[in-house]
């Protein structure tokens, strides 16, 4: 659907504009005798929801690039308090369109986007019925789980509200500028001692796994190394899929070479894995022998780089102690070694084997979502998506997950194939693709599912890809069509 040029009659304008200023003053009044503070941040979300509907555009932008700088804030409740602020607005919004009588633009996979979300609803309702494997004192989790992936669907909607409003290349050029903060506090993490660091700048010490010194692994402000990595590698995509777009290639090369210096300094070999998918899927898709080069070239640097760091020697070297490349090292007794060895592989192991156990006492519907760290005596997540939702949702729960990711692909595939060829969206749609299969490697031994940063932007990407590209803005955006050629 497109937005509708209907405009609110005046009569039905002071009706609900009477009715918004009596609410207004009874909420003021009462919060002004009960706390004077939640008046001001009243007074605040007031301010911010005039301005989110006067400036809807970079209302929207601007909230999109502040998220990637939030989760170093989270022991302040900031990431979610953002969420909340997200879904709300969203709601607001939809109130808004359809009292106005206007139009709300959605695509059909946020439909189905909106049901599996809807489906999640299912196991925060059964968990204090008591219908799951735990009782309802884990419910706050479970909410605080099912906020999250709608505050991902609702920002979908938002962006989708943007077409025909922005050009779809500008939107994901303005979509840079939120690695600014990131990557500035992550080089500060990289030169600069941890002594002289903010505690909220602080690295993540892993000296207590891994022997030697210096072992302290940069995460930007995204919360964990890992989540760097993978909002470095959506970003390091896109600064591939540009560099086709432009003939100024070098201050893009001096970006890529910036992404990756980084994305190594977070030491993730999920990351690594990742990356190495994306590479030879992205360059496969090409069949360019050029393509091909630049893709082998930029894993020889990065394994280089990380290879030649002695926590990176180290990581590879416990290898070596795990059944994959030990004959004499079996599961059970893996299991064994990893309360005394400190491999993360073998803990994996554990891990998994505890968690697999738990699920046996709820095989249908799981333990409710985000209960895995109570399930294992680790008390930590799962590391493998595919546990994590067999676990806390179960077979059905599993199923349900397995056909979200699989309508991603069959969406990101259906648009290959109805965009016309080498055409910036098709172009797009392919390195989506490639970051897709990559997502679902490292998911297997990673909490890829908890990166939320990254599916902030991913679910951005992922809406304008499946934009109108011939659409010109209307507030007259230089827009590249469909063919690639200026409009």
């Amino acid at each position: 659907m497109l937005i509708s040029d209907l405009k609110l009659p005046s009569s039905r304008l002071a009706f609900w504009v009477s009715i918004g200023g009596v609410a207004v003053g009874i909420v003021a009044g009462f919060l002004a005798g009960a706390q004077p503070l939640y008046l001001g941040l009243a007074i605040v979300a007031v301010v911010a929801v005039i301005y989110f509907f006067a400036d809807f555009e970079r209302a929207v932008l601007g909230l999109l690039i502040l998220r990637s700088s939030l989760d170093i804030f989270s022991a302040q409740q900031i990431p979610a308090a953002f969420a909340i602020g997200v879904d709300a607005l969203t709601l607001l919004y939809v109130t808004v369109q359809l009292l106005t009588h206007q139009s709300v633009q959605t695509d059909r996979f946020w439909w189905f986007f909106a049901g599996w979300v809807a489906l999640q609803g299912l196991w925060v309702i059964l968990l204090p019925l008591g219908g799951l494997g735990l009782d309802a004192s884990v419910l706050p989790d479970s909410i605080r789980e099912w906020v999250r992936i709608f505050s991902w669907l609702a920002f979908y909607l938002l962006v989708m509200q943007l077409q025909g409003r922005v050009a779809p290349n500008k939107i994901i050029s303005l979509l840079f500028v939120s690695l600014i903060v990131p990557v500035t506090v992550a080089l500060l993490q990289m030169f600069v001692p941890s002594s002289l660091l903010p505690p909220l700048l602080s690295t993540e010490n892993v000296s207590g796994l891994y022997s030697v010194e210096g072992a302290n692994r940069i995460k930007g402000t995204l919360g964990h190394p890992s989540g760097l990595a993978t909002y470095l590698l959506l970003f390091i995509g896109l600064t591939y899929w540009k560099l086709k777009l432009t003939k100024r290639s070098l201050p893009l090369l001096i970006l890529l070479g910036l992404l990756v210096f980084v994305f190594v300094g977070s030491k993730s070999l999920s990351g690594l894995a990742m990356l190495g998918t994306f590479v030879l899927v992205a360059t496969a898709s090409q069949l360019k022998l050029k393509n091909a080069i630049a893709g082998i070239l930029l894993l020889v640097i990065v394994l280089g780089l990380f290879i030649s760091t002695p926590f990176g020697q180290e990581r590879l070297n416990t290898f070596a102690n795990t059944p994959l490349f030990n004959p004499n090292i079996d599961v059970s007794r893996a299991i064994l070694l990893s309360r005394t060895d400190l491999n993360s592989f073998n803990w994996r192991l554990a891990q998994w084997t505890f968690l697999l156990q738990s699920w046996q006492n709820s095989p249908f519907l799981g333990h409710g979502l985000s209960t895995s760290h109570y399930l294992s005596v680790f008390h930590n997540y799962a590391h493998n998506d595919y546990i994590r939702a067999l676990v806390e949702e179960g077979i059905v729960g599993l199923i349900a997950f397995l056909a979200f990711l699989g309508a991603q692909f069959i969406r990101l595939v259906y648009l290959l194939r109805t965009t016309p060829q080498n055409s910036p969206q098709r172009n797009l749609c392919f390195i989506l693709l490639a970051i897709l299969i990559s997502m679902l490697v490292a998911m297997a031994t990673d909490n890829i599912w908890r990166h939320t940063p990254f599916f902030f932007y991913w679910w951005s990407v992922f809406a304008v890809a499946g934009w109108n590209w011939n659409q010109q803005p209307a507030n007259n955006l230089v827009a590249i069509n469909s063919r690639g050629t200026k409009v």
